[in-house]
C-alpha cells in the first residue's frame, strides 16, 4: 500500500492532497483524546504494570550483594523435624538462639504469633527475644454489607515487652493479583529490618514500584534444620553479620494456577508461571528500602508529553506517504519505546509506560496507512473488482490495459481444453470426514502444483469443481501451440501428483498410518469453442462453452476404463503427434454425440516395429478379430509397458463378452 503526494505516481490532485492531511491531522487528534480516555479504565493500568513487569526483568536482575538470608520453614525441615505444624515456639526459640551465636545482625521471624500457646514454649520465646528480633504482624479488612473492618493481628504482648519489634507483613497486589508496591505501613516488616539493622536513614517509599530480584529462591536460602545447627550442617560464618528471614518458602515453588501458602506472583512470574514465597517478598521489599531501588511512576504531565510527542513523530513518519517503510518504522518506535522505558527504570528508577506511546504511534501510523489503501481501492475499484474475476496474468494485464472488455459477452475461438479429475478423491473424503481440516488442506496441497503448472504453462484456470480443474489454452491470448502446450501441462501434472505422493508417504510413516495415494485422470480435446465473460451482469466469470469442451470432460471421465492417465482428443492428437509419441486406443460415442470418436493417448517410449503391431492390434480390436487367448497381449504388454493396463482391460472385456 502507498499513497505519495506525487500525482504522477498515486493519480492523488492537489485537492486530494490537502484532504488527506486534514484527516491526519483529525486522526491524531481522535488518538489523543481516545487514550486519554482508556487511560482512565483499570484495565488500561493494568496493561501498564504488565509491561512495567517485563522491563523491569528483561535483564534478570538479582538480589544486590549483602541482603538478608532466607531460614526456610519447607519440605526437608518438615521431614527432619517431624512435628506438626505449627511448631513447637520453644524450637523458634532455640533457632534464634543459634543465629544469634552465628552472629546474625537482625532476625526477622515471618510467622504470627497472636494467641497463647503452650506456657513453657510462650515463655521460651519470650526469653530469646529482644530488639534484634522483628516478629510478623498481619492486618485484614473485613467488608460486610453493613461495614468494614480492620482486624490488626500482633504478636503476644510479653513479647514485645521483652524488646522484639512488630513488623505488619501484610502486603498489597495489584488488580491483578501480582504483587508490585511497597506497602504502605510505616511499621512494615521489611521497614521494621531496615530499622532494627541500622538502615535507619532509608526511606519507606510507600506505593512506589518494587525492583524484583529472580524468581523464588533467588536469595540464598537454607532450610530451617540447617540453620539448628550451623557449626555442622553451613559453612562457617554464614550468618555473620547477616540479616536473618524466617518463614515459609517451599523448595518447589508452587505454580500460579495452584496458589499456595504464603506465595504470591510477582513481576518474574509472567517468566516463570511460579509463585514467590512471602518470607522472599519480604527480603525484596528490605531490599528495595535499604538500597532505595524502588521505583516511581512518572506523573500525568511527563505520561502525557510522551504520548504527544509519539503521535507527532508518528504524523511526520506518514506526512507524505505510507508503505512498508511504515511497518518497518513504527517497529522501529516500538522497540524504541521500551528501550526508553527501560532505561528510566534502570538509570532513574522512574516508569514511563511504553503503553501509551505505542498505542498512539501505530494508531496513528496504521490508521493513515488504512486511509490510504481504502483511497487506492477507491481510485482502482472496478478495475480491481474485474481481476477478482480472472486468473490469468496476461488476461489481468490485458483488461487492465482496455477495461472496456469487461462485458458480458465472447468470441469464437479454437481451444485446447483440459479437464482433470483425481480418481478416488470421494473414497479419500469419506475417510477423513471427521477431519475437515486435513482434507482441506490435502485440497490446497494437491490444487496448488496443479494449479502452477497449468499457469507455468500459459494456460487459463477456468474453474475448479472440488478436485478437478477445468482450464484452456488460446484464451484470451493467441497461442499458436495451444495444443502442444496443454499436453506438456498434463504430463506436468502427473508429474506434480508423483512428488505428492512420495510426500505424503513420507508424512504418513513418521505417523505410522496409511498413505492416501493420489491418482489422476486427465482429458485434453481441441476444437472451436464460444469464450468470454458469461454470467450476470453483477457477476460473471471468463469462461468457455460448446460441444468440444463436452467432450474433453467426457474425455476425462473414460481415461480411468482405458487404464492410462491421459485421453486426448482427435484433433489435439493431430496436433501433438510430431512431437510425442501418440497411440489410439479406441473409437467411442461420448453423450450427446451420434458419431464415434478416436481417443488416444501419449506414450514415452515404444520403438517403430511395436508402434505398426500396435495399430494391427486397434485393426483387429475393431475388426472383433481379438481373442483372449491371443499371445498378442503378452507381446504388446512388454514391449509398451505404459499399456500394460489398457491390454489387461481389453482382454478382460473380451473374456466377460465369451462367458455372456
Amino acid at each position: 500500500m502507498r499513497a505519495d503526494d506525487n500525482p504522477g505516481q498515486t493519480g492523488l490532485s492537489g485537492g486530494q492532497t490537502g484532504s488527506r492531511r486534514v484527516r491526519l491531522l483529525v486522526l491524531s487528534l481522535a488518538v489523543l483524546v481516545a487514550i486519554s480516555l482508556l487511560s482512565r479504565l483499570p484495565a488500561w493500568s493494568l496493561l501498564e504494570l504488565r509491561s512495567f513487569d517485563y522491563l523491569s526483568t528483561v535483564d534478570d536482575p538479582r538480589p544486590p550483594p549483602g541482603g538478608p538470608v532466607i531460614v526456610a520453614i519447607d519440605e526437608p525441615s518438615l521431614a527432619d523435624i517431624n512435628a506438626q505444624w505449627p511448631w513447637p515456639r520453644s524450637l523458634h526459640a532455640e533457632l534464634i538462639t543459634q543465629l544469634r551465636a552465628a552472629g546474625a545482625r537482625v532476625i526477622g521471624l515471618d510467622i504470627i504469633m497472636a494467641e497463647p500457646s503452650n506456657p513453657g514454649n510462650d515463655a521460651a520465646i519470650t526469653k530469646a527475644v529482644g530488639p534484634d528480633i522483628v516478629l510478623a504482624g498481619d492486618e485484614t479488612l473485613i467488608e460486610t454489607p453493613q461495614a468494614s473492618q480492620l482486624i490488626r493481628a500482633t504478636p503476644l504482648p510479653q513479647l514485645t515487652e521483652a524488646g522484639a519489634v512488630t513488623g505488619i507483613a501484610s502486603i498489597d497486589l495489584s488488580g491483578d493479583a501480582i504483587f508490585r508496591r511497597i506497602p504502605g505501613y510505616e511499621d512494615g516488616f521489611a521497614a521494621m529490618l531496615a530499622k532494627a539493622s541500622g538502615a535507619a536513614h532509608a526511606s519507606l517509599p510507600a506505593g512506589r514500584l518494587i525492583q524484583s530480584f529472580g524468581p523464588a529462591r533467588s536469595y540464598p536460602t537454607v532450610s530451617y534444620y540447617q540453620a539448628l545447627d550451623p557449626e555442622n550442617l553451613l559453612p562457617p560464618d554464614y550468618f555473620k553479620d547477616r540479616v536473618v528471614l524466617v518463614g515459609l518458602s517451599l523448595q518447589n515453588a508452587p505454580e500460579i494456577d495452584k496458589g499456595g501458602v504464603d506465595a504470591f506472583a510477582t513481576p518474574y512470574t509472567v517468566h516463570t508461571g511460579k509463585l514467590v514465597s512471602g518470607v522472599e517478598v519480604q527480603a525484596t521489599i528490605y531490599d528495595n528500602i535499604r538500597r532505595g531501588l524502588s521505583i516511581a511512576e512518572a506523573r500525568l504531565p511527563t505520561v502525557a508529553a510522551c504520548i504527544l510527542i509519539s503521535v507527532l513523530l508518528a504524523a511526520a513518519t506518514v506526512w507524505r506517504s505510507t508503505g512498508w517503510l511504515t511497518i518497518v518504522t513504527s517497529a522501529a518506535a516500538v522497540l524504541a519505546f521500551a528501550a526508553v522505558s527501560f532505561a528510566g527504570i534502570r538509570l532513574a528508577h522512574i516508569f514511563v509506560s511504553p503503553l501509551g506511546p505505542v498505542v498512539a504511534y501505530i494508531s496513528v501510523a496504521f490508521g493513515q496507512a488504512a486511509f490510504d489503501y481504502a483511497e487506492e481501492r477507491r481510485n482502482k475499484r472496478q478495475i480491481i473488482r474485474a481481476f477478482a474475476q480472472y486468473i490469468s496474468p496476461d488476461l489481468v494485464r490485458r483488461l487492465s490495459n482496455d477495461p472496456s472488455q469487461l462485458k458480458l459477452g465472447g468470441e469464437r475461438r479454437t481451444l485446447s481444453v483440459l479437464f482433470s479429475d483425481v480418481r478416488g478423491f470421494t473414497t479419500i473424503a469419506e475417510t477423513l470426514k471427521d477431519d475437515p481440516e486435513q482434507l482441506t488442506g490435502l485440497i490446497n496441497r494437491l490444487l496448488t502444483p496443479l494449479s502452477d503448472v497449468v499457469m507455468d504453462h500459459g494456460g487459463t484456470i477456468d474453474k475448479y469443481m472440488g478436485d478437478c480443474i477445468m482450464a484452456f489454452w488460446n484464451a484470451p491470448l493467441d497461442d499458436p501451440d495451444h495444443a502442444l502446450h496443454a499436453v506438456r501441462a498434463s504430463l506436468a501434472m502427473q508429474a506434480a501428483i508423483s512428488r505428492l505422493n512420495s510426500q505424503l508417504e513420507r508424512e504418513a510413516a513418521a505417523r505410522g498410518s496409511k498413505p492416501h495415494v493420489l491418482k489422476m485422470g486427465v482429458g485434453i480435446n481441441t476444437g472451436e469453442c464460444i469464450v468470454g465473460n458469461m454470467g450476470s451482469n453483477r457477476r460473471f466469470d471468463y469462461s468457455c462453452l460448446g460441444d468440444s469442451v463436452n467432450l474433453a470432460s467426457r474425455l476425462e471421465g473414460a481415461s480411468k476404463n482405458y487404464g492410462v492417465a491421459l485421453l486426448l482428443g482427435e484433433e489435439t492428437a493431430r496436433l501433438v503427434t510430431e512431437t510425442y509419441i501418440v497411440v489410439e486406443l479406441d473409437r467411442i460415442i461420448v453423450k450427446g454425440r451420434t458419431v464415434p470418436s478416436p481417443v488416444f493417448t501419449v506414450v514415452h517410449k515404444a520403438d517403430t516395429q511395436a508402434l505398426a503391431a500396435h495399430q494391427a492390434f486397434i485393426e483387429a480390436k475393431y475388426a472383433g478379430a481379438l481373442a483372449p487367448s491371443d499371445a498378442t497381449f503378452e507381446t504388446l504388454a512388454a514391449n509398451i509397458p505404459e499399456l500394460a493396463g489398457y491390454y489387461a482391460l481389453v482382454r478382460d472385456a473380451l473374456a466377460a463378452d465369451g462367458q455372456e
